[in-house]
Parts: C-alpha cells; sequence; structure tokens
C-alpha cells in the first residue's frame, strides 16, 4: 500500500508561526504590534473559542494587505523563504525527509497562505501543498479576503481528500502540533504531536 505523510506547516516544520512572521517581515515590528493591538479584542475571543478563526485570520489579513497589488505579495512570500528555514524546526524536517528518501508521497497541508508556503516547499522539493488561497481583484489587488476557507480543522480534511479522494488506496501518516490538526490525525491511520 502506498503511503502518503501529511505535515502541518506552522508550529511544525516552522517553531512559529508564519502567518505572524510574515506580517512583521513585510511592515515591521511596529506596525504589527499596531495592527494586533487593534486587533486585540477579536484575537482573545479567538483564542477563548468565541470568534471563528478563519474569519479573525481574514480580519487580520485585510487590515495589513488590503489593496496591496497581488504581483507584490506574491514577491514578498518569495522573498520570505529564507526567513522561514531560519525558523524551520530541525526534527520535523528530518521526518519529512525520511519520507521523501523513502519513496513516500509528501503533503503540506496549511492555514498559513500558499504565496510563501509554497515557495518554501519547492526549495525542499515538495510539490504537494495545500493551503489557504487569497482572492485577487479585477485590477490584480488583493481584496483582502481569502478566496478559499481557512484552511484549518476540518477544512484541512476536505482539501486534502479532494486531491487524496480513494482513502482504501494509501496509508496516511500525519504530523501535527495544535487543535488546527486534529481532524487530520483522527483521519490518519498514524498521527505523532511534534
Amino acid at each position: 500500500m502506498n503511503k502518503i505523510a501529511v505535515f502541518d506547516f506552522d508550529g511544525t516544520l516552522t517553531k512559529s508561526d508564519s502567518f505572524i512572521a510574515f506580517i512583521r517581515f513585510c511592515f515591521g515590528p511596529w506596525s504589527l504590534v499596531k495592527g494586533l493591538m487593534r486587533h486585540f479584542p477579536l484575537l482573545l475571543m479567538m483564542k477563548m473559542g468565541l470568534a471563528d478563526n478563519g474569519k479573525t485570520k481574514e480580519r487580520l489579513f485585510s487590515y495589513f494587505f488590503k489593496d496591496m497589488p497581488y504581483d507584490r505579495f506574491r514577491e514578498l512570500g518569495q522573498q520570505f523563504v529564507c526567513h522561514l528555514d531560519a525558523d524551520v524546526n530541525p526534527s520535523a524536517l528530518s521526518l519529512l525527509n525520511r519520507h521523501v528518501e523513502a519513496g513516500h508521497k509528501v503533503y503540506v497541508v496549511s492555514a498559513s497562505i500558499e504565496e510563501w508556503v509554497g515557495p518554501w516547499c519547492a526549495s525542499h522539493g515538495l510539490s504537494h501543498v495545500v493551503c489557504t488561497q487569497v482572492e485577487i481583484g479585477s485590477d490584480g489587488k488583493l481584496t483582502g479576503r481569502f478566496k478559499s476557507p481557512n484552511c484549518y480543522g476540518p477544512e484541512k480534511v476536505r482539501r486534502f481528500t479532494i486531491q487524496e479522494p480513494d482513502r482504501s488506496a494509501y496509508h496516511l501518516v500525519a504530523y501535527g502540533d495544535s487543535k488546527g490538526d486534529k481532524q487530520m490525525m483522527l483521519y490518519a491511520d498514524e498521527r505523532y504531536k511534534l
């Protein structure tokens, strides 16, 4: 039977949250703090389970990136790869590389945005990436909304099974670190919290 390994990105392959790190990379620490303070009540409600994770993240995304030309956003995502490499969890990367060397299909399934997770994955020879996608307006600028639902919790399983619908055809190994990975871990044959 074929083996597929699925890795979460933030907190699993990286040591920290790449969404926050990307905002800091693009706008600097003071703008990041200002934006987080402006959204503090909503972020607190999200942490307490009183506000939707995806809608909260989209509001924060919109605050920072709405009306940015998409070409610029994509370019920033590609430039961010070296910062992600500095934040990689070495033990998780070693596990990922073992799966690659064994000839297993490897997916990175993340709530983070495709424009920086995708280039990082490509730089490590990975082509199977499932992430949150951004919406681009007819003017070529970011609308501030997500094109796809936030790839978190049950959405991770839904999006993954679109790519791999025949569950009887593979043995699934999942790696994650948070409650956003719970459904994927339950869906897997083997699960490891990193």
